[in-house]
């Protein structure tokens, strides 16, 4: 594979054409996104968020910065956590996506502490050392460049900050993962035309999760974009895994 290419699932495509397909996967998805989130996970996904802000050690105050929001999930109970005197940024490529997160958000009450921008997690644009955290969900591995992205979150991240990157990730138990395989490469998609009509984006959601880096290359990846101390949780069995960093 050349440097100009780049995975879409299985697919080699130009680092541009995944940009676009990427974006096109969730302009396709994002009327049911939330339904599907909870069909596929079986609800776990909640869990999972609340998790990530438990272990972030998020208090009043903080400046968070939540990247590839989707409709918000993460970025309510974070706003709920900082209070009056912190505040949250929520960001995601997806024009559309923000603007499903502002709408729901603002439905529930959320909007003093909270703000939007569209935004490239390869190059996002805050001044350095600026957050206390940073979060992103289930986002890293539709990135075109994932070491950029992450050199991008430590830059905005201030010295003492923690970044908290919860991503779908490589089953440990050989039961599960042959089980996991299934369910990914048949349900899934089954699920995503019948809820969506759109089984192609959920197949790809299938092969990036096949292809995004095991947990001890992801964790090398951030050492090299300069995060330390960095360390992971699995959950349920590998399914998932909560990568953690810092920067001091």
């Amino acid at each position: 594979m050349s440097e100009a290419q780049t995975h879409f699932g299985f697919e080699n495509v130009s680092l541009g054409e995944k940009t676009q397909r990427v974006r096109g996967v969730f302009d396709s998805v994002q009327g049911r996104y939330d339904l599907m989130n909870d069909l596929m996970s079986m609800g776990l996904h909640r869990c999972w968020k609340r998790f990530a802000i438990d272990t972030g050690g998020i208090r009043p105050g903080h400046r968070v910065l939540d990247v590839a929001t989707g409709t918000g999930d993460l970025a309510a109970s974070l706003a709920q956590r900082v209070g009056v005197t912190g505040s949250v940024v929520a960001t995601d490529i997806n024009l559309g996506m923000v603007g499903r997160a502002r709408s729901r958000l603002l439905d529930r009450g959320l909007a003093s502490n909270l703000s939007y921008l569209q935004s490239d997690a390869e190059s996002l644009p805050f001044r350095s050392n600026y957050f206390d955290r940073i979060t992103m969900a289930f986002g890293l591995r539709n990135v075109t460049r994932m070491g950029w992205a992450l050199a991008s979150l430590q830059r905005v991240l201030r010295p003492g900050g923690k970044v908290l990157i919860l991503e779908f990730s490589t089953v440990a138990l050989p039961v599960l993962k042959e089980l996991y395989e299934r369910y990914s490469f048949q349900w899934i998609p089954f699920l995503g035309e019948r809820i969506t009509g759109d089984a192609d984006s959920y197949r790809y959601l299938a092969e990036s999760i096949r292809m995004h880096p095991d947990q001890e290359s992801l964790k090398a990846l951030m050492e090299t974009a300069g995060f330390e101390r960095c360390d992971y949780f699995n959950l349920a069995g590998g399914v998932v895994a909560l990568h953690v960093g810092y920067k001091f």
